[in-house]
């Protein structure tokens, strides 16, 4: 095939979901590794720890008790980026000057939640079956549903629900006071991605503005059912990877999932559905199950590179919670899985210099990392320790 030589040669790859570039050069990873090192991470942890303000049970740092969950649990962060109330903010009239054609800003209001994944402090989503991450799901799905705009055409599929529990008396979390444009459903695990607690957790922003990541990701899937007759990118790229086979990690009836042809990190993976799913509510039970399924042999692969706790960042791109019908129609349901660790447990990959100042640049190609991962398939390397 011609493309075996991009193994050998430098090249840069097209990233038509962002409408931008990234280096590719795997000849570099010959050169010795003289520079930062990662301590491996030995710990190990109790499966409740009175000091963590996740744990069921426990007091966090704003004074509320966690019920004594075991599943779920969701509330809203102590220390939220956003607010859902601030100060009415009114941008200067624009008159001409230097400073308001150059110095611009909007407020943006929102609310922040934080999901646990298990009661247990001492677990990751690598250690839990499948059955056990349904559940992350569906609060996902809950929460997504209970902040949907009701003249969305996803409304109109989407199943009736209600907030879920607060923890205190019995009642629900309370509804959002506004409608907002966009909800973005991510994990940072490990303490090189920032992860202030072990225990496992993801978050949820809402905010009136649509974030810049979704919004360049929109703009191009638009562009490209316009000029497709309809088709969705993401879903004619998953056929296509499905086809192709040398990126994938591992696919089900309702997910494709793999290092993507333009992937910046070393180990980077997306998560397509194979059908259109325009965001959570489009899922059935059986998509549901799929999806942890893939979540359950993504995170146990990447652990099992390694043999060690791999870090990294993951997040959900879907439909808007407020836009058009080409905004929601155009919209594909996909997850980023971005993971540091470059050679070992001990080293990572630094975005710094070229990366900063001019494009993104990677050694391992996408068709070796996948190769690895899927070769690091079978039982979590801990459980045989």
């Amino acid at each position: 095939m011609p493309e075996a030589i991009l193994d050998d040669i430098s090249h840069r790859r097209y990233n038509p979901l962002r409408g931008s570039w990234v280096l590719v050069s795997p000849h570099r990873t010959k050169r010795p590794w003289q520079g930062q090192k990662e301590a491996a991470n030995k710990v190990e942890l109790p499966n409740h720890d009175p000091s963590c303000y996740l744990c069921p049970g426990n007091k966090r740092a704003q004074g509320d008790v966690n019920p004594k969950y075991d599943s779920t649990f969701v509330f809203v962060n102590d220390y939220s980026a956003v607010r859902e109330q601030q100060a009415e903010y009114e941008p200067p009239a624009q008159d001409g000057s230097l400073a308001t054609r150059l110095l611009k800003a909007e407020s943006t209001t929102g609310k922040c939640y934080v999901i646990t994944f298990s009661p247990q402090h001492n677990v990751t989503l690598a250690d839990m079956p499948a059955s056990a991450i349904v559940p992350v799901i569906e609060t996902w799905t809950k929460l997504y549903t209970s902040h949907l705009d009701p003249h969305s055409p996803l409304a109109k599929v989407a199943k009736p629900t209600t907030m879920p529990p607060s923890g205190i008396n019995g009642h629900l979390l309370d509804q959002p006071k506004q409608q907002y444009r966009y909800m973005q459903i991510f994990e940072n695990k490990g303490q090189a991605m920032g992860c202030s607690n072990p225990h496992p957790h993801g978050q949820i922003w809402t905010t009136t503005s649509l974030p810049e990541e979704p919004e360049v990701e929109l703009s191009n899937l638009k562009q490209y059912r316009r000029e497709q007759g309809g088709s969705n990118l993401l879903q004619d790229y998953a056929e296509l990877e499905s086809e192709k086979g040398e990126r994938t990690v591992f696919e089900n009836t309702s997910f494709w999932a793999g290092c993507p042809w333009w992937g910046t990190w070393p180990f980077e993976i997306m998560v397509i559905a194979k059908e259109h799913k325009r965001a959570l509510v489009d899922f059935d039970e059986q998509n549901n199950e799929d999806l942890a399924e893939v979540i359950a042999e993504i995170t146990r692969r990447y652990d099992n590179l390694f043999e060690t706790s791999f870090p990294y960042s993951m997040g959900v791109h879907q439909a808007p919670l407020s836009g058009t019908k080409e905004e929601i129609e155009a919209s594909h349901f996909h997850m980023h899985f971005y993971p540091p660790l470059l050679r070992s447990a001990t080293v990572r990959k630094f975005l710094v210099g070229y990366e900063m100042m001019a494009e993104p640049q990677r050694d391992i190609t996408p068709e070796q990392a996948a190769k690895r991962l899927r070769d690091c398939g079978g039982a979590l390397y801990r459980t045989r320790i």
